[in-house]
């Protein structure tokens, strides 16, 4: 299952956010700065109409989503890498996610107070940049020290070195491990230190709900800092996500109309973290149930069943296949087979976003 962390200052919505997204989880939200300890989880749901579409043509007992999990990270503060706050423990929960969204406030309310005792959303995104950054320079400076000796007798250590090299050139010129250009070996190689800087990261810009559809000059400022690193950039609201936990889907709709906003910022997290970790959804659907599949975009059939069970991947023999949209159309399979649209895909076939799938295999 995907796991996404949420990080950035004290009290910049956090578990405001968190408590909003999982709707069920019990994170404190208080003010004040860590009344987050301990990492709070919780999994929720991919938001997908086609799921209950697909669902209602088969008549499917159940209709199971994808589901991704957040895990709500107590805030960082200037320092972190060094232990200050609950510094090390926190960077420790952040080497455990897929995917990191750092939240910024970018909204003015002399209640709720700032840790640096004024908002500015550059400096906050900046301290925490750093704290990864500086985090990252010293698990590379342990790593270099450990694998020094075995250098002269090991090539592999010689390479995982010239690779820490490089990295640690960046990190000292304030750039992140991301923007180090890695052949895909390279990074397996270095995988296991997980380094905070390698991982994803989407900002997430906190709004009031004032300004959610029309942004300010603070997140604003964010957004042009993460097309520069190539990262991702949403708009959310965390007190406006607080609300609509207790509204029905209608109410949803009209509220999120009202503020001119097409859609909740739950919706608009997934999005951005599955367009970055490059993810797509595939389904299968039957009367038993509907279920979506996570996997990776330029996956081949096979590799998509062994998503389901690896059985699936070692005796696949092709997959029947449908888009989404033309299912829909036809509004049931043997329609579709009738119109000659179900297709015959054999192993190196690789699966489109959408695509209704039924895998045929030897056990």
């Amino acid at each position: 299952m995907l796991k996404a962390g949420i990080v950035g200052l004290p009290n910049v919505g956090k578990s405001t956010l968190f408590n909003a997204l999982v709707a069920n989880a019990q994170a404190q939200a208080a003010n004040f700065p860590f009344c987050t300890i301990e990492p709070n989880t919780g999994v929720v749901s991919v938001p997908d109409d086609r799921l209950r579409l697909l669902s209602r043509l088969s008549k499917s007992k159940e209709t199971i989503p994808t589901r991704i999990e957040f895990v709500d990270i107590a805030g960082l503060v200037k320092g972190a890498s060094k232990g200050e706050g609950l510094g090390n423990k926190f960077l420790a929960n952040i080497r455990e996610v897929d995917a990191i969204v750092h939240v910024v406030r970018c909204f003015e309310n002399d209640d709720v107070i700032h840790v640096a005792g004024s908002i500015d959303s550059m400096r906050d995104a900046e301290i925490i940049n750093l704290e990864l950054g500086f985090a990252d320079l010293a698990q590379i400076e342990k790593r270099r020290e450990r694998i020094k000796k075995s250098m002269k007798t090991n090539k592999e250590a010689i390479v995982e070195d010239n690779i820490l090299i490089k990295i640690n050139t960046a990190l000292e010129s304030g750039f992140s491990a991301r923007s180090v250009n890695l052949s895909l070996d390279e990074k397996k190689i270095i995988k296991p230190l997980g380094l905070l800087t390698q991982k994803p990261i989407i900002y997430a810009t906190n709004l009031s709900e004032e300004e959610l559809s029309t942004g300010n000059t603070y997140s604003r400022k964010v957004e042009v800092m993460a097309a520069k690193e190539g990262s991702k950039c949403v708009s959310v609201s965390a007190q406006v996500e607080a609300e609509l936990v207790e509204l029905s889907q209608k109410e949803r709709t009209d509220y999120l109309e009202g503020l001119g906003v097409k859609e909740g910022g739950l919706e608009s997290l997934i999005k951005a973290t599955y367009s970055l970790l490059g993810l797509q959804t595939y389904f299968t659907t039957g009367e038993k149930e509907t279920r979506a599949w996570t996997i990776k975009k330029g996956m081949k059939a096979p590799e998509a069943a062994g998503v389901i069970h690896s059985d699936f991947q070692k005796g696949f023999i092709r997959a029947q296949t449908i888009g989404y949209k033309k299912l829909i159309e036809a509004g049931s399979f043997s329609q579709a087979r009738n119109n000659g649209w179900l297709r015959s895909e054999g192993k190196d076939y690789i699966v489109d976003e959408g695509d209704v799938m039924e895998f045929l295999f030897n056990v």
